[in-house]
């Protein structure tokens, strides 16, 4: 079985999207990277490093410090599939961060958003 192309493509590539899309319903890059260091453990600067490195999503999550155990509360659908339903780990936290960039762009609040 081949690899989704997700998994081989450069977080760095789709990262201005995330924050354009959030950045379009008066959200901030900030709250982007909180979100992604929230789900990821990463700190700011691993982060800016790994943006830096053009690293590719399979290696962002299989090398992520701490997933948060709270991401298991994220539900929800993201390009028509439930997000809880995934079987496929590393698809499973592409969605996770998917969902909460949509749930950022939607105006959400921040607690909601972090499940706390």
């Amino acid at each position: 079985m081949t690899k989704h192309s997700i998994y081989t493509m450069s977080v760095a590539n789709v990262y201005p999207h995330y924050v354009a899309k959030a950045e379009k319903k008066g959200r901030t890059k900030t709250e982007v990277d909180e979100i992604i260091r929230w789900l990821t453990g990463y700190s700011q600067e691993e982060l800016e490093a790994l943006l830096e490195k053009q690293t590719d999503f399979e290696t962002f999550f299989a090398e992520a410090p701490q997933l948060n155990p709270s991401r298991q509360l994220i539900k929800g659908v993201v390009c028509g599939v439930r997000v809880e339903d995934i079987e496929e780990p590393t698809m499973q936290e592409i969605r996770y961060l998917d969902k909460l960039i949509d749930e950022l762009a939607k105006g959400k609040a921040m607690e909601k958003i972090l499940r706390k």
